[in-house]
C-alpha cells in the first residue's frame, strides 16, 4: 500500500513537470517497450548470468560488462548481487534509462514493480525473463543514485535472428 501511494504521488508530481512516464509507471510496469517485453520462462532459450558488485577502487560493475542477444530470443537473466551494497538491474533503451536515472535521483527510495527491473540486497539473487522484439543497442544499468555514475551500466545489443 505504501509503495502504491508513493508511486501514485510520484506519477502525479511527474506528470506536472514532464512526460517522463509515457512508457509506463513504476506502479503499473512496462508491458511493451522498444527493447521488448516480459518473456515466458518456459520459452527461454538462453540464460545470462549477471553479477553486480563494487570494486576496491570505488567502481560499481556488472559482469558481464556487455550483453549480446538475438531478436525474437527469450532470455533468462540470472542476477546475483555479490557486492556489499544494494544494486538493481534495469533493461531499457538509453533515453528511458536516463529518464529513470533522474527520477531515482529525486526519489532514491522508489520501489519498482516493472518486469524489466529488479533490485537486490547484498547476497540476494533474482531473475528477469525478457523477449527481445526489436534490434538495436539498448542498455542495462543500476539506477540506485550514484551507481550509474560509478560505472554500473553497459550496452545490450540485439542483433537480427
Amino acid at each position: 500500500m505504501k509503495t502504491t501511494l508513493f508511486a501514485l504521488a510520484f506519477i502525479a508530481a511527474s506528470s506536472l513537470a514532464s512526460p517522463m512516464l509515457a512508457s509506463g509507471s513504476h506502479a503499473g510496469g512496462h508491458d511493451a517497450m522498444s527493447i521488448g517485453e516480459p518473456g515466458d520462462a518456459k520459452k527461454a532459450t538462453q540464460t545470462v548470468r549477471v553479477t553486480m558488485k563494487e570494486t576496491d577502487d570505488g567502481k560499481m560493475i556488472f559482469t558481464p560488462a556487455t550483453i549480446k542477444v538475438r531478436q525474437g530470443q527469450t532470455v533468462r537473466f540470472a542476477i546475483k548481487n555479490v557486492g556489499e551494497l544494494e544494486h538493481e538491474f534495469v533493461l531499457d533503451d538509453k533515453a528511458q534509462i536516463q529518464e529513470h536515472k533522474v527520477a531515482m535521483e529525486k526519489f532514491p527510495d522508489m520501489e519498482h514493480a516493472d518486469a524489466n527491473a529488479i533490485r537486490l540486497e547484498p547476497g540476494k539473487s533474482g531473475e528477469i525473463v525478457w523477449t527481445f522484439t526489436n534490434t538495436g543497442t539498448f542498455e542495462f544499468a543500476c539506477l540506485v543514485p550514484g551507481h550509474y555514475d560509478a560505472g554500473m551500466h553497459g550496452p545490450l545489443e540485439v542483433v537480427k535472428k
